[in-house]
């Protein structure tokens, strides 16, 4: 089954870039990236060491319920391109040795037991299994170490 990976939308992403609030209400802070560590949810690929890159919080669903997590995320500072080919592993997750995916439904909510810590050589596997279920609709990778959004998943 093909999968495509799909970052926060270019609308999201622009308007972060340009100021706008993020889901705390609060201006993105702006950092130097260190080069390690700091993969851009659009782009998906690593924030360039010495580019400007704003830090923010992000919840990934359409609107806020008690399985809508948001939490903290990584965006270059400056606009960047969507990833070209949707069907590949972002390159933000290369050198990554695990990540947490976790299936959701129609209604955005967790399916309970398609949460699992996977090693990265074996997520997509993982993941065609779980969309082996009808019920769920997309999934979502985050970090293994701190639950950041990374990406959402679809077949496709």
């Amino acid at each position: 089954m093909p999968l495509r990976f799909i970052p926060i939308p270019t609308a999201v992403a622009r308007a972060l870039q340009s100021g706008s609030p993020d889901a705390n209400g609060q201006i993105p802070e702006r950092h130097i990236s260190d080069g390690d560590g700091n993969p851009c949810r659009h782009c998906l690929r690593p924030v360039p060491k010495g580019d400007e890159m704003l830090i923010l919080s992000y919840r990934p669903f359409p609107a806020p319920q008690p399985y809508a997590e948001t939490g903290p995320i990584f965006l270059c500072a400056d606009a960047c391109p969507a990833p070209s080919d949707s069907h590949r592993m972002p390159a933000i997750f290369d050198g990554v040795r695990d990540v947490l995916i976790k299936g959701y439904g129609p209604d955005d909510r967790i399916r309970y037991g398609t949460g699992r810590i996977v090693d990265t050589m074996e997520a997509e596997a993982a993941m065609v299994a779980i969309f082996d279920d009808p019920a769920v609709t997309y999934i979502h990778i985050r970090s293994a170490r701190n639950n950041c959004f990374q990406c959402r998943v679809e077949r496709g």
